[in-house]
């Protein structure tokens, strides 16, 4: 196997079990730790790693921010596509388990498109993004299970949090490119991590928590270190090096492995367990993803054959449009076009 293959599966690897291992680390810490200082914490220890990395990687005139547009961008970043939608994940994951948070969450690259049809001037929402947008919701009902014994419990208010997360994380991406910064999406989720922070520790306080009612337990440290080291620094820059080599359509399959990271691990570290139905869910979500995306899922495989036939001295043309979806739970629609 060659090196760049060597690097990508470990790209792919670590941000699939970093981003999946957010959702048991948030469950397993709600015990020790008020979920909206957790989250607080999480981004505070993240934006100090990840701005050293910037400042690391990039030159100056890179990693400064010099337009509005620049700010817009970190701004829409931090806010909803950081802040709210992790706030709203760490207080969904104190009702749900780690599988079914992730798996509402993945509804996040479906949502994108259809509400950049209603902000972007120049995104339509086709009949097949209507029909993805229908399998989408299908799957999520499926996964939420309503039904008329549970609508006022609690385990469906931490499931609208969670889907309140996926909605906050697409309304981010779809801003940040109406932004159209120039910053590279490293730089610009650098800066954006402590807008992040801020906008958490605001409704921690808000919320009434307190340090005091954190439990420094050694279990506390391993949580607080995993979302702060591994999946508020660590996923993000595997996460960035994998777009820079294969592109946003096939590096978003990353969120598609994370329910199954997020599953394995609640059930290997917590004792969790998942439901038949909800695995159909998840299915379903994905197939509205499928749907949504043929067209560029097709332009992908289109690529790759070209680089086969390339490979084995054949001449093929291969004329492919430019990566046309694009979604990220981490708030960046177009991450590999800067990176």
């Amino acid at each position: 196997m060659a090196a760049s293959t060597h690097r990508l599966v470990a790209f792919f690897l670590a941000a699939s079990v970093f981003f999946g291992g957010t959702f048991v680390a948030a469950t397993a810490g709600a015990a020790y730790f008020p979920p909206l200082l957790f989250v607080s914490l999480r981004f505070d220890i993240g934006a100090v790693l990840l701005l050293g990395y910037a400042a690391y990687r990039f030159p100056r005139e890179q990693w400064l921010p010099r337009t509005r547009s620049d700010l817009a961008g970190i701004l829409a970043a931090g806010v909803f596509a950081i802040g709210l939608t992790n706030a709203f994940i760490f207080v969904g994951q104190t009702y749900a388990s780690s599988g079914v948070g992730s798996i509402i969450y993945s509804l996040n690259p479906i949502l994108t498109p259809f509400l950049a049809a209603f902000l972007l001037s120049d995104e339509r929402l086709s009949k097949a993004g209507a029909v993805g947008m229908a399998l989408g919701f299908l799957g999520v009902a499926l996964v939420v299970g309503v039904s008329p014994s549970n609508l006022l419990g609690g385990a469906l208010l931490g499931k609208a949090f969670l889907l309140a997360a996926a909605v906050s994380g697409a309304l981010g991406a779809v801003l940040i490119r109406r932004a159209d910064a120039s910053l590279p999406s490293t730089v610009r989720t650098a800066w954006a991590l402590p807008v992040g922070a801020l906008v958490c520790h605001l409704l921690s306080l808000a919320a009434g928590e307190s340090f005091a009612a954190i439990q420094w337990t050694p279990a506390a440290y391993v949580a607080l270190g995993y979302v702060g080291i591994f999946s508020g620094a660590l996923a993000f820059i595997a996460y960035f090096g994998l777009l820079d080599e294969v592109g946003a359509i096939r590096g978003n399959l990353v969120f598609y492995v994370v329910p199954v990271v997020a599953t394995l691990g609640g059930w290997a570290f917590l004792g969790e367990t998942i439901s038949a139905t909800t695995l159909a869910g998840f299915a379903t979500i994905f197939l509205g993803f499928a749907v949504l995306g043929r067209d560029a899922i097709a332009t992908e495989l289109s690529r790759f054959r070209g680089r086969l036939a390339e490979g084995v001295g054949v001449d093929v043309d291969v004329k492919a449009d430019p990566d046309t979806l694009s979604a990220a739970v981490h708030g960046d629609v177009r991450w590999n076009e800067q990176d």
